[in-house]
């Protein structure tokens, strides 16, 4: 018996061996234990959030694709977010190890990224108003197209450009375009057509026709950082995969319904009104409640920070000394007089290019949104401490109270209140602007609702129920800060 157990223990330590040096050898082979996967995950079925509950995965093609990689190298998956438009910057920020999210590899892109195999065949289409009969290039002469910002479809519209008069129009996601057409702002789109699909289903007043010039101009593939030694052992995967059917039968899970080049013989119905039907949000209304814990840390985390580094601030500008008060000014100057969206993608994108520090989303908006709060807090707090009667100033320094003492105990004190329902009002902008830092990739409510939008192809049901929870909050927030106006009012 025991010569057996020793058996089985050699046998289970050898196979524990072989397995553990086989995921070393191939981990080594790329280069990392964990590769980072950036995406934009509002693009279904290529990747877009399982709404359903309150759970935050990203499903889809790309994401079954690259899990399907992922086995065969042995690597572990990190999956990070951001509007399409800034994968490429992120790539080149070193920010992921690579990008899947149906992208085209173009001339221009390969100039700055490297790109794999095409694993996926896509055509383009016009989207468009089922009474504009508009099916091929040459029917949009003098007409305004929509094309979503940074895609194939987008440089594809500039080759029409070349040889029809069209006016481009270039909007950062497709449902916002969807949304133009309806509107009567843009007569047609350039969509891709499993994309086009799912908004057509949706909208009983568009139809969709491949675009005949370009039919064959779209191919997706992964892109990498120049240079990336991943494009091999990826390269061999996706052929792989080619070669034993797995391609063709992802493509049949998320694409089952077959892409249409004919036009669509049913009567064109009458252009839809806006009929609101929130019930389609129900079973998605968990995914975007849980946006708000997410986006009340970020705000208070802003707001805690902004008013001690405003105060910091207002400090070096009444204090006398003139390099103190240069730098308080010029940098207040700067953080006031330039867009708080380029102040992001700057300390987003440039960090770890400068610093090494792989900063993430959510402590770059934290910062940023520190940095730039601190500048306008300190001119508040700055009037707020002038605003103290300058006795108070006499008869602290009459009692020997130290300089910095009286301004913690006693000036600072009444400025704060003072300045109170302005340093509300700046919360509350907060509140509000805490909305950029989606385009980072941090889904926050108004990010979560445009999820839940991309996936069910609505646009306003979502967007309001969001707009109703910022309404609630920024209630909230003013009725807790008028009970603290009274009570220190009381306390006079």
């Amino acid at each position: 018996m025991k010569k057996r157990r020793l058996f089985l223990f050699t046998v289970i330590l050898a196979i524990a061996i072989i397995v553990g040096n086989y995921h070393l050898s191939v981990a080594s082979s790329v280069g990392k234990e964990t590769l980072t996967m950036i995406t934009s995950p509002d693009y279904p079925p290529y990747e877009f959030y399982e709404t359903q509950g309150s759970d935050r995965k990203i499903v889809g093609f790309d994401i079954d694709i690259a899990n399907y990689i992922r086995q065969k190298l042995g690597f572990k998956l990190n999956i990070a977010q951001s509007d399409f438009n800034g994968l490429i910057p992120a790539l080149q920020a070193k920010r992921a190890d690579f990008v899947m999210a149906g992208m085209t590899p173009t001339p221009e892109r390969r100039e700055n990224i490297d790109f794999s195999i095409i694993y996926y065949e896509a055509k383009d289409t016009l989207v468009a108003l089922k009474s504009s009969n508009l099916r091929k290039s040459e029917d949009l002469a003098g007409k305004i197209i929509g094309v979503q910002l940074g895609t194939i479809q987008e440089q594809n519209g500039k080759q029409i450009a070349e040889t029809v008069n069209i006016q481009l129009k270039q909007l950062n996601k497709v449902s916002e375009i969807v949304q133009e057409i309806k509107a009567g702002r843009i007569d047609a789109a350039i969509v891709e057509d499993t994309v086009a699909l799912g908004f057509v289903k949706a909208n009983s007043d568009l139809e969709f026709n491949v675009i005949p010039s370009i039919e064959n101009a779209s191919g997706s593939a992964i892109a990498f950082p120049k240079g990336s030694q991943l494009v091999k052992p990826f390269n061999d995967v996706l052929q792989q995969m080619k070669n034993n059917g797995e391609l063709e039968r992802l493509s049949k899970k998320w694409f089952s319904i077959t892409p249409t080049s004919e036009v669509s013989t049913s009567p064109a119905p009458k252009k839809d009104r806006l009929n609101l039907d929130f019930r389609r949000i129900i079973p998605d209304i968990p995914f975007i409640l849980k946006g708000i814990p997410l986006t009340l840390l970020f705000t208070l985390s802003s707001v805690f920070l902004g008013l001690f580094w405003g105060t910091a601030l207002s400090f070096f500008k009444i204090s006398g000394i003139k390099p103190l008060g240069w730098f308080a000014n010029i940098y207040t100057s700067i953080f006031r007089g330039t867009p708080l969206l380029l102040q992001l993608s700057l300390v987003y994108f440039a960090t770890p290019q400068l610093t090494g520090y792989d900063i993430s989303a959510l402590q770059a908006g934290i910062l940023t949104f520190t940095l730039n709060s601190g500048a306008y807090m300190s001119e508040t707090i700055r009037g707020g401490i002038q605003a103290v009667d300058k006795g108070q100033f006499e008869a602290a320094m009459s009692m020997g109270v130290t300089y910095w003492m009286m301004m913690w105990d006693v000036i600072l004190p009444q400025a704060l209140k003072n300045i109170l329902p302005a340093l509300v009002n700046e919360t509350i902008g907060l509140l509000k602007d805490s909305s950029l830092v989606a385009t980072i990739g941090v889904v926050e409510i108004l990010r979560s609702a445009q999820i839940v939008g991309a996936n069910r192809y609505i646009y306003f049901e979502p967007l309001l129920f969001a707009g109703l929870i910022y309404y609630v909050l920024v209630m909230g927030l003013s009725f807790g800060a008028s009970a603290l106006e009274r009570k220190l009012r009381r306390s006079d």
